[in-house]
């Protein structure tokens, strides 16, 4: 089970700069915040600390909680009390609940991603991946899939909705879909995001599906 942030953790979150994510802290609470997944350390000198894609939620979904305290709460996935969140890649065995805030998540998490590129990417270009989605693969290019309101597949064999999936090629991803369109549908999506993507055919189940890898240039 996820432990909840602490208060200084919060409050280091919530100060966070609104523009860029960079954060201000002891060393100590910066490198916690990283081992959370909320937070990464820059590269390149003077090394500064930027909330991820996972802080950016996490942050909003905070400011959102102060801003209602009264209303009811609609049922909220593990990530909206501080833990990580996890975009679908279709057919878990739990997924995260559906609705009105699960769809403010994900929302909020690709607004984080973009202002990750835009930070980490050299020419701060958003429309291209950055780092950290080539060594998140699966999570990075589902994530891509369900911010633009592609339907992940459920648990049971064969429901419909599209499966993201690691190959034996470190740098690529396979996105399966129940039907042509579907896949169709799945490639444009992630060569929007920046992704390079075609489509294949599995030598032996003669099946579809696309292959996909970050694009860098």
């Amino acid at each position: 089970m996820t432990r909840p942030l602490t208060a200084a953790q919060r409050r280091l979150i919530e100060a966070a700069d609104p523009g860029t994510g960079r954060l201000k802290g002891t060393e100590a609470q910066l490198t916690a915040l990283v081992k959370r997944g909320l937070a990464f350390r820059h590269p390149r000198p003077p090394h500064d600390h930027f909330l991820t894609p996972t802080g950016h939620r996490a942050r909003e979904a905070q400011a959102q909680a102060e801003a209602e305290p009264s209303e009811p709460s609609e049922p909220q996935a593990p990530a909206s009390t501080g833990g990580v969140f996890s975009a679908r890649v279709g057919g878990e065995p739990t997924p995260p609940a559906e609705g009105a805030a699960r769809t403010r998540e994900v929302r909020s998490a690709w607004q984080g991603m973009l202002e990750l590129r835009r930070m980490t990417n050299p020419d701060a270009s958003t429309d291209r991946p950055c780092a950290w989605e080539r060594t998140h693969l699966v999570q990075a290019a589902a994530l891509a899939l369900e911010a633009a309101g592609h339907r992940p597949a459920g648990a049971a064999e064969g429901e419909d909705g599209y499966r993201v999936r690691e190959t034996p090629q470190p740098d690529a991803v396979a996105v399966h879909a129940p039907d042509a369109p579907t896949l169709r549908a799945c490639v444009e999506t992630l060569e929007a995001s920046g992704w390079q993507a075609g489509e294949y055919t599995e030598p032996r189940t003669r099946r579809r599906y696309v292959l996909a890898s970050p694009r860098r240039v």
